[in-house]
């Protein structure tokens, strides 16, 4: 696994509250952190998100507040993790100001262990990396959370590539798939 932790610098709620849009594309080339109850930490670049917001048919939220939904109104920088095909978990960043609904799916991380192997798929990064709905809520913001993003550690940004997102059945034409 790649030694970050010790240098690592954390994005501030204020990163988060921002356009859901925005957030996505800063998120490319950060660090998704995950330290599992073993004690083991997992780290790797993200390389592929999607943005869902309030305005959106395909985000969980677009119908309101609900059991399920509430973590998505906020505050942000928090993990919002669902159960999907009754098989997959997938995480989440909640994004905007406390409030409004937000979100931006990870779907794609680089440097996977030490191989530098790429781990691609929302389902199959949750499943590696043992992320599941007890991690529903968790703040990203600190250190000592099982699961947290760090900044990029260059501070240079990727060339983002953009398309339709995957596996949706509404607003399919929302070109809100950012990848590097």
């Amino acid at each position: 696994m790649k030694a970050i932790i010790s240098s690592a610098k954390l994005h501030c709620e204020e990163f988060y509250a921002r356009s859901t849009l925005k957030v996505a594309k800063d998120l490319l080339g950060c660090y998704l952190n995950r330290r599992l109850p073993s004690g083991l930490v997992l780290n790797a670049e993200i390389t592929e998100v999607e943005a869902y917001t309030a305005n959106d048919p395909a985000c969980h939220a677009f119908n309101g507040k609900t059991k399920r939904t509430q973590v998505l109104f906020g505050p942000p920088g928090r993990a919002y993790v669902y159960f999907i095909y009754g098989m997959y978990n997938c995480l989440n960043v909640v994004t905007e100001p406390d409030g409004i609904p937000g979100a931006v799916l990870i779907r794609g991380l680089n440097g996977i262990a030490d191989s530098g192997a790429k781990l691609n798929g929302p389902g199959k990064i949750c499943k590696y990396w043992q992320i599941d709905r007890e991690l529903n809520g968790v703040s990203l913001l600190a250190l000592d959370s099982p699961l947290w993003i760090t900044k990029r550690a260059d501070g240079t940004s990727p060339k983002i590539l953009k398309s339709e997102r995957i596996g949706i059945s509404q607003a399919q034409d929302r070109l809100w798939r950012f990848y590097t």
